[in-house]
Parts: C-alpha cells; structure tokens; sequence
C-alpha cells in the first residue's frame, strides 16, 4: 500500500509535488517560480493596445521613407525601385540560408551526441548540405546583380 506520505503537497518550491522518493529530502535545482518583481512578468493594462500602436507608427514611417524619394523630385518620370527589391531579396535569401544552415548544424551536433560512432557520414553530409545552402545564397547575388545591372 502507497502511503500518504508521497502524495502530501508542499509548498516549498515549484513542481516539489512530482518528484520520486530518491529526491524528497533535497531541494530542485533551477526551477522556481518567476518573481512578480521581474519584467517579463509583468501584466500591464493596455500593453498590447499600446504595441499596437507602435506598430502602426512604425509601418507608418516605413512607407514614409520610401514616399520621400518619390515626391522629392518635381519632374523625373519615376524612381527606381528595383535595387531596393534586389536587396530585400538577397536578404531574405541570406537571412534564411543562416536559419538553414543552423538548423542542419543543430541537427548534426545532436547526431553526433547521439552516435559518436557515425561522425564521418554525419560530417559528410553535413559539409554537403551546408555547402548547397550557400551556393542557393551565392546564386541569388548572382541574380540580384543581374538584375541590378540590367535595370540600369
């Protein structure tokens, strides 16, 4: 029969309830409940309302940068938009080329954490991998570039 010893609440730190009875004298290391005195724990009133509006303020200027130009000048027929295309592209082309590259990193560290074994085809393939992320990065500054050139 179980006894109701295991199965008392306490109130001494978080998640004291679950543990196994090699731990019930010993105190958790790292887990507490999140001071109300910290940051992020915060809960104030409006706070998404006013994210909201920062949010809006800042599209707003966004746009507002790119209308400058635009109307800056009285008699041109229009502006070139396609190097500030060109280089939201190539943004996004490196930005999740580095996403890319560090989820298949994360995945051969854990590999290899778990079959130490297998290092020289995880490493292979790793290599492989990394190496085609980056040339899909390279081939778009190609184009970018391509692009640029003959918008000119």
């Amino acid at each position: 029969m179980v006894s109701q010893r295991s199965f008392k609440a306490r109130k001494d730190s978080a998640g004291e309830r679950f543990r196994s009875g090699q731990t019930e004298g010993r105190k958790r290391e790292g887990a507490s409940t999140v001071s109300l005195n910290h940051p992020l724990a915060a809960n104030f009133k409006g706070s998404w309302r006013n994210m909201r509006k920062l949010q809006y303020v800042f599209m707003a200027l966004a746009v507002l940068c790119f209308a400058i130009p635009a109307f800056a000048d009285g008699g041109s027929s229009s502006i070139n938009l396609v190097p500030i295309g060109a280089g939201i592209g190539m943004a996004l082309a490196a930005g999740l080329c580095g996403l890319g590259q560090g989820k298949a990193t994360a995945s051969a560290t854990e590999a290899l954490a778990r079959n130490p074994g297998a290092r020289a085809g995880i490493m292979l393939f790793l290599v492989l991998g990394l190496a085609f992320m980056e040339s899909l990065t390279l081939f778009t500054l190609v184009i970018v570039f391509a692009v640029v050139a003959n918008a000119k």
